[in-house]
């Protein structure tokens, strides 16, 4: 899979920043840069369509917020059940959409889906620091805490 674009959140500065595929060595640069990287899902998606651009696995100071859930529960949720459990709103789109919009060509969509999906895993990772737990809805519809370690 290549890289259609990316976006990144500084939480220092506040600021957002946009890749597409030429500026994956910028990407790299920058996460390598980071103090931490924070993702959903982070190390076995992004990190791997990352590898081919890198050279190497990327091996970063991370949180996976999807590998602590899964260490915790046994079990894997998608991040707009973790978002809408715990922040009561969902992301925007999902990735099969984005695939759609990037085929047709519409990659601002892309862009504006990335961005979207970081703030909705920032979003999550700080009520998680916050709380010390997030939330998800089980198969019966109960809503459950898990607790995390941010």
């Amino acid at each position: 899979m290549k890289l259609a674009c990316a976006v990144t959140h500084d939480m220092a500065t506040n600021t957002f920043h946009e890749y597409t595929e030429a500026d994956a060595p910028k990407l790299i640069a920058d996460l390598k840069a980071a103090q931490l990287v924070v993702g959903f899902n982070v190390k076995r998606f992004d990190y791997e369509v990352l590898r081919p651009y890198a050279g190497k696995k990327l091996i970063l100071p991370t949180v996976d917020l999807l590998e602590d859930i899964y260490s915790t529960l046994g079990f894997r949720l998608s991040l707009d059940s973790v978002a809408a459990a715990t922040l009561g709103h969902s992301k925007s789109a999902d990735g099969l959409q984005a695939v759609k919009w990037f085929k047709q060509g519409q990659l601002p969509k892309v862009m504006e889906y990335c961005k979207q999906d970081v703030i909705v895993t920032r979003d999550v990772y700080l009520f998680g620091q916050q709380h010390k737990h997030i939330k998800y809805q089980d198969k019966f519809g109960k809503v459950k805490q898990v607790p995390v370690r941010w």
